[in-house]
């Protein structure tokens, strides 16, 4: 998050402006010289997290293994303690960087996270011919697990952010934000206790007092940020409302690991149609014989640089149900009478979807991206939206951060929401957000969030 350097500060006047009085909870001020900042509960730490972990799960399976003696230790007692060490610390590291993102639950990725982990050690094991100890190594497994879940628990209970309110311009807006404790300041004159931060909207006419304010805090080594940067850090959503904030420019996405991810899409997907090749025959065979017309659908999307392509679906409605080019029927609703009885099932658990494993083949698409949308309603929302064509910076995917978090929508309104989540993914893109998505991409297939 960007400090109180990132907007200059207007002068509107000196005198003291009298300001409505704050509608949220609040707690007094407590005057300080210096601000240290909330420290956080030694549960929170990752001085106590990691190393609890190691002892905890990967001192007992070594134990269990040497039956309670250090004495005739083998290589493979040797490798399986290094290999829960490794995995714990690896699946941890990966842990810590996707919790950095909006909207992630830790809690909910302690199992998906080390197993991929655990068998990543395992992988190698088998790969490179080391021995290793099977029944310790999978309870040094199951104690991470248990571990870091009773761990996560307890530290969400006590871990709050907390930040000050300058009244100014539209940072009553944060009010209505759950994920955070607010307060309004009441007074210039005493600077905040233990917080997180200072928030103020730095783009408005800022009175000489709460400018005065906003310097003693920065001095006094108490963050300061732009109202719009902790919206963002809290809603995963990056809104755009002024081409002079710069972001078109200083968001572009990294060509190294775009470079990268081309190869991983390239490679999984080749991967991907060999193995689900027998059940995507069988889903369009099913096809079929539920109703009349072709297994597969296609339709012209917008791709990246604002190019056409032919996206290619299962078929979920009937034949002849959408006109070509009509922008009305792009549109989905809700229990849309065109679906039929297969094709809702197969929209719910998004295997519909599996088809443009073709498109990523062909280098028209990635796993993960803004979802492309059809031509008629692109062109639309381009007329509509500001900043749309923005999105097409990076490749379209199957799913996306928009998708998890949102789900499927239609109306303008919500369109906006779901492309500040597009910005919100060029700006961060990388391996993590990436990791994130396919985490909650999984939960989405198991809970049929969002489908239509």
């Amino acid at each position: 998050m960007a400090f109180l350097a990132e907007t200059d500060l207007r002068v509107s006047g000196g005198s003291k402006d009298k300001l409505p009085a704050a509608t949220s909870q609040r707690e007094p001020l407590r005057g300080r010289g210096a601000l240290e900042g909330p420290r956080p509960a030694l549960i929170s730490r990752i001085r106590f997290q990691l190393p609890g972990a190691l002892l905890v799960a990967g001192l007992p399976p070594f134990l269990m293994d040497q039956g309670m003696s250090w004495e005739g230790t083998t290589a493979g007692t040797v490798n399986t303690a290094i290999g829960i060490f490794v995995a714990i610390a690896s699946g941890y590291y990966a842990l810590r960087k996707i919790s950095n993102f909006p909207t992630m639950r830790e809690v909910g990725s302690v199992i998906p996270v080390f197993t991929v982990s655990f068998l990543a050690v395992m992988a190698v094991f088998f790969l490179g011919r080391f021995e290793y100890s099977r029944f310790p190594f999978v309870g040094g497994y199951m104690l991470t697990v248990a571990w870091f879940t009773g761990v996560l628990i307890l530290a969400q209970r006590v871990r709050k952010r907390r930040f000050v309110l300058v009244p100014v311009g539209e940072t009553r807006s944060m009010l209505r934000l759950a994920g955070a404790t607010w307060h309004v300041a009441d007074s210039p004159e005493t600077l905040p206790g233990s917080c997180n931060g200072v928030v103020a909207d730095l783009r408005a006419e800022i009175p000489t007092h709460w400018q005065q304010f906003l310097t003693s805090c920065a001095l006094a080594g108490i963050p300061v940020y732009h109202y719009k940067h902790i919206r963002e850090a809290i809603t995963g959503r990056l809104e755009i409302d002024h081409l002079s904030e710069n972001v078109l420019g200083s968001h572009n996405p990294q060509n190294g690991y775009r470079k990268f991810k081309r190869i991983v899409d390239f490679v999984t997907a080749a991967i991907a149609i060999v193995v689900l090749g027998p059940f995507l025959l069988a889903v369009g065979v099913l096809i079929r014989l539920d109703t009349k017309g072709p297994a597969l659908f296609r339709q012209a999307r917008m791709n990246q640089g604002g190019k056409s392509f032919t996206i290619y679906k299962f078929r979920t409605m009937a034949v002849g149900s959408a006109r070509p080019g009509s922008r009305q029927d792009a549109i989905t609703i809700d229990g849309d009478p065109r679906i039929t009885r297969l094709g809702a099932l197969l929209r719910k658990t998004r295997i519909d979807e599996l088809p443009q494993i073709i498109n990523i083949l062909k280098g028209e698409m990635s796993w993960i991206g803004p979802r492309p949308e059809a031509v008629p309603l692109a062109n639309w929302y381009q007329e509509q939206l500001p900043f749309y064509q923005y999105r097409h910076i990076v490749q379209p995917g199957i799913t996306g951060w928009a998708q998890v978090n949102q789900g499927h929508v239609t109306d303008l309104e919500h369109v906006l929401g779901k492309l500040h989540y597009d910005f919100y993914y060029i700006k961060n893109f990388s391996i993590w957000l990436d990791i994130m998505i396919v985490l909650k991409t999984i939960r989405t297939m198991l809970t049929g969030f969002g489908a239509r």
